[in-house]
């Protein structure tokens, strides 16, 4: 009875993590370089969400972010 509680709250909170971001697939740029698959911030007005954007940091990787977010 423990294990389907622990389960019923597991997946219900799930979906509250993937909220805010997504996953992008690798792809290969016009001039040849190619993008590691990636997850990033869904698009919205502001960058002052965005992983890469000061003081934030990104969960994946523990990096702290180093861009300016305009205003």
């Amino acid at each position: 009875m423990k294990i389907i509680i622990t389960l019923l709250l597991v997946s219900i909170s799930l979906p509250v993590y993937s909220v805010g971001h997504h996953s992008v697939k690798g792809y290969i740029k016009k001039n040849g370089t190619y993008v590691k698959s990636h997850r990033q911030t869904n698009p919205n007005r502001t960058q002052r969400d965005n992983w890469s954007s000061k003081p934030n940091f990104n969960p994946y990787t523990g990096k702290q972010g180093t861009k300016e977010p305009r205003r």
